[in-house]
Parts: structure tokens; sequence; C-alpha cells
């Protein structure tokens, strides 16, 4: 046991630790009053602090735990046949995206996320939505683009959230049918991370650690959330983002 204490502290610090704790603490305020922003905001907090597959590894261990629970209730209100198109494009090229994290630099990560974070940030600032009909072809491709950008930077969402804003689907449905796919790919993303022996527990536990904080946070922006103040808590959290993927980059290390 202190010998795992000690390779664990070598390979993270204390202050490693209370760097991601405050990243997650952050990005669960984010998540609660917002509805979203959980990899953009923690991500570049942990791209500083661990290697590539560390940093989603541990991202993935925190954000699933809540959700999980929720599972039985959310999928009598998903569509099915979506729910299977999202998967299968999921399933075809986040393996493909891990190929690509495992040959990336750390500094190339940071950067990727970075950049990644303040596009899909302009995306969402500016109201990008897809117009266009919602044909099968079109959803398996969402869905192996957020598979890919899954297993590269770890966010899979925005193309997923991005198209459904063309869909007829009742409100309720196509939340469900998000929520369900973000479960997805975050375990296949474990799932290719333990088949090809990626899967360390120093960043599982380091997942299960900065869990706390971010469930803590996640409670309080959700309590005080007020659906009246909707606007005012999405520009706060566009702010919080923008700062994040600014301090994440690498030219401040």
């Amino acid at each position: 046991m202190a010998s795992f204490l000690g390779e664990f502290l070598s390979e993270v610090s204390l202050q490693g630790l209370l760097i991601l704790s405050i990243g997650a603490f952050i990005a669960g305020l984010v998540r609660g009053f917002s509805g979203f922003g959980t990899a953009m905001v923690y991500l570049p907090f942990a791209g500083s602090q661990l290697s590539p597959v560390w940093a989603l590894t541990s991202m993935v261990i925190m954000d699933l735990t809540a959700p999980l629970t929720l599972v039985p209730k959310t999928l009598k209100d998903t569509y099915l046949p979506d729910i299977y198109k999202l998967g299968l494009g999921a399933l075809i090229t986040c393996p493909l995206g891990v190929l690509v994290l495992v040959l990336l630099e750390p500094e190339i990560f940071r950067y990727s996320v970075s950049v990644l974070t303040f596009v899909l940030l302009i995306l969402l600032v500016i109201g990008f939505r897809y117009r266009g009909k919602l044909t099968a072809p079109l959803i398996v491709g969402t869905g192996g683009l957020g598979g890919f950008l899954s297993g590269t930077v770890g966010l899979p969402g925005p193309p997923v959230i991005m198209l459904y804003m063309a869909s007829t689907l009742q409100i309720k449905t196509i939340r469900a049918n998000i929520f369900i796919y973000l479960i997805f790919a975050d375990l296949l993303l474990l799932g290719i991370f333990g088949f090809k022996d990626l899967l360390d527990l120093s960043a599982v536990i380091i997942g299960v650690i900065v869990m706390f904080p971010y469930l803590t946070a996640l409670w309080v922006g959700s309590y005080f959330f007020d659906s009246e103040k909707e606007k005012q808590y999405r520009n706060i959290a566009y702010l919080i983002i923008f700062f994040s993927a600014l301090i994440g980059l690498p030219i401040w290390y």
C-alpha cells in the first residue's frame, strides 16, 4: 500500500490534485446551473496536470457516477432508433480516436483541447444549428464524429447537441437521447481503454477523488438554479469555459 501511494504521489502531486479538484468544482457548478460544459471546463485543468489518457479517464470516472443512477428513468423517454444509429457511429470511430490520442504529445493534446473548446464555444455563442433533415446516414455520421472526438479529446457531446437542434422530437426525448448517448460514449471509452491496457488504477483513483468536489458543486449549482435567469447563467458558463480553455493552453507551463 505504501509503495503504491508513493508511486501515485510521484505521478501527481498534492498541488496537482488541488488544481484538478478546483477544475472539477468549477465544472460541477457550470454543469449544475447551465446543463453542459463539464468536459470543456475540466479538461483544460486536467490536461495541465495529467497525461492525455489519464485526463480523459479521470473525467469519465468523475462524470459517470451520478448520471448512471438516472439511466433506468431516462431510457423510457428515448427514441431508440436514433440511439442505435448514434451508438453505431461511435463504435466505429471511438477506437480510431483513441489511436490518435495515444500518439499525441501532452502539449499537442492540451492545444487540441483548448482550441477545440474555443471553436465549440464560438458555435454555441453564435447559435450555430443544423437546419436540414435528419437522415439515417447523418445521424450515424454525427455519432461517429462524437465518438472520434470522445476518443481524442473527450468531447463527444457538441456534434450531437447541435444536430438535435433540427429535430422534431419532443424536448424530453431529445434530452434523453443526448443523455444516453453521452453515457454510452463514456462507457465505450473506458471499455476501449481497458481493452488496450490503458486504464490505469491511479487515474481511476484521481477520478474518484475529484468526483466529490464535482458532485458537491453540481448539487449547489442545480439547487440555486433559477429558470428565469437561464440566459444569464449560460453567459456566465460561456465566460468560465473561455477562461478555462485559455488557462489550459500550454503557453503558461
